[in-house]
């Protein structure tokens, strides 16, 4: 861990270790955080899980081999947020071994999205995991009653093609049970999502794709005994890099924006819901800025830093030319340094705790969401009014970018897409950031709905409250039916976006909604084009 170390951080350090900070989250001292104990004490299983894990190491390597066993040639993880985000990190960082099934991961309601990955695969040869600590998440069940639909018309016997991995006694634990599903692993209560990718949700369907989870968790075991009370702070990664964000935070540096080598792209997802949801509250909160686009750094505002995560053997030359050049600008980059694939274990934990520090720096819970919750009950009510009136009210809003961010002159500008994902969208959408990024001096973020809502939404709503949030939405989505339910996904990623905005509107931040109307690729080259021109 090298650094360039800001005058804040020997202070921030020395606050933590007088009132022991570390000592005591080891003590499952909720105090640390909040008075009452509600959703802390029972909310730091992640602290032991690398252990419990490497215990049920054996277990997990039988499911691999029943799977291959069996010739699945697909698996299909059924998740939203930390359901997913640490599985989808884990395999496409580390890779998987020739001969294992391959991971889709669905964490979208657009209909194309889905319909992309049923055209995907064959689900005659599918294992479907059904991923929800909760057992209740709709998405999940949405995409759960889809697919079970699909392996019916097929099969007759759908059970077998699913497995279930959620909290013990929930909804889904007792669905499966009585569905037949193939295996239910049943993950420690006390681990909360966005801090669960150690756990089975992370650890179970990068195992089943052929990933080395061993090694991984043997990484994350040490790194684990590092964190300890007794490591000296200077060595004690989870407290250093705790006090970097924290001290960060407090001198107004509130975009910690991540630089990674290119094998570790998608670390940023992951550490964007661990991050902005554990810290976005109580009108404060991190914003960790993932796969911006790169570009001179006159056009950083004082409220950055960087963290560079550096894969020793990856090909780095552009990451080490845009680390100089930071330094040299000599603003805040605090370097972390891989040797190894498997040292992602490390890190994964190293960030966890790390959080859990940061949450005590900006005084705030890190382990709840209520922001998370009101999407939600946004996205019932439009629902319900669906139901009612089969219409879906949207509020008018702002539709010209430009004028907005003239307008609410933004720290930050997110762009949330209900999407597919795709290679040319994501290419426009890197063109649009960096064109935000040099006419306006704003840090920018890109996230596809619903997905996000499960992970900077909270933020994004409980924040600071300096961003501007765009929608980008599609009208002109085609009907795909849910089996038993009286909307298809065409109508419930509606019904979510249109929640998320009603509670962004209602928390008086500003909003853009575009509609692309099935032309997202022309949409996106029409802003580029007037940034373009105004430049």
């Amino acid at each position: 861990m090298t650094s360039n170390l800001p005058s804040a951080l020997d202070q921030t350090i020395a606050r933590l270790v007088e009132q022991r900070i570390i000592e005591r989250i080891w003590q499952r001292d909720h105090t640390v955080w909040r008075n009452e104990p509600t959703e802390l004490v029972d909310r730091l299983g992640w602290l032991d899980a690398p252990t419990q894990m490497l215990e049920r190491l054996p277990d997990l390597e039988r499911l691999r081999e029943d799977v291959l066993a069996t010739g699945y040639e697909d698996l299909v993880l059924l998740g939203m947020g930390g359901s997913s985000l640490g599985a989808e990190a884990l395999a496409s960082c580390l890779g998987s071994t020739p001969g294992h099934p391959r991971l889709h991961v669905l964490d979208s309601t657009v209909p194309s999205w889905v319909r992309r990955i049923r055209s995907q695969i064959d689900p005659a040869h599918t294992l479907f995991i059904a991923a929800s600590k909760s057992g209740g998440t709709l998405e999940m069940q949405a995409l759960r009653d889809y697919f079970w639909g699909e392996v019916d018309t097929l099969t007759h016997n759908p059970g077998p093609h699913f497995l279930a991995i959620t909290d013990p006694g929930s909804p889904l634990d007792v669905l499966a049970a009585e569905a037949g599903y193939a295996e239910t692993f049943r993950n420690p209560p006390d681990i909360g999502g966005r801090f669960s990718v150690l756990s089975g949700f992370g650890i179970l369907p990068a195992c089943l794709a052929g990933v080395r989870v061993g090694r991984l968790l043997h990484h994350a075991a040490e790194q684990r005994e590092l964190c300890q009370p007794s490591t000296p702070s200077d060595r004690n990664p989870a407290l250093q890099l705790g006090a970097w964000m924290g001290a960060m935070a407090g001198e107004g540096r509130d975009k910690m924006t991540l630089l990674t080598s290119p094998r570790l792209t998608t670390f940023g997802l992951w550490a964007e819901q661990l991050v902005a949801e554990s810290t976005g509250k109580d009108g404060r909160g991190i914003l960790p800025v993932a796969d911006e686009p790169a570009t001179t750094w006159t056009h950083y505002r004082d409220d950055r830093w960087f963290v560079v995560l550096r894969l020793a053997g990856d090909d780095n030359e552009t990451l080490d030319l845009r680390v100089d050049a930071l330094r040299r600008a000599n603003l805040p980059v605090l370097e972390l340094a891989l040797t190894t694939p498997a040292d992602l274990g490390g890190q994964l934990y190293v960030w966890q705790l790390a959080t859990a520090v940061a949450g005590h720096l900006l005084d705030v819970h890190p382990f709840d969401q209520p922001d998370v919750q009101a999407a939600k009950d946004g996205a019932a009510s439009v629902l319900a009014e669906f139901e009612a009136d089969g219409v879906l009210q949207t509020p008018t809003t702002e539709t010209d970018l430009a004028q907005a961010i003239e307008a609410t002159q933004p720290a930050y500008v997110a762009l949330l897409a209900y999407l597919d994902v795709s290679r040319d969208l994501e290419a426009r959408i890197r063109r649009l950031r960096r064109r935000l990024i040099e006419r306006f001096d704003v840090a920018t973020t890109f996230g596809y709905g619903p997905r996000y809502l499960h992970s900077t939404g909270q933020l994004h709503k409980g924040g600071a409250g300096d961003g501007l949030f765009v929608q980008i939405v599609d009208s002109a989505q085609p009907r795909l039916a849910i089996p038993g339910w009286r909307y298809g996904f065409e109508t419930l990623a509606a019904a979510q976006a249109v929640g998320d905005l009603r509670a962004l509107i209602s928390r008086q931040r500003p909003v853009v909604r575009l509609d692309c109307r099935g032309g997202p690729l022309e949409l996106l080259d029409e802003l580029i084009q007037r940034f373009d021109e105004t430049s």
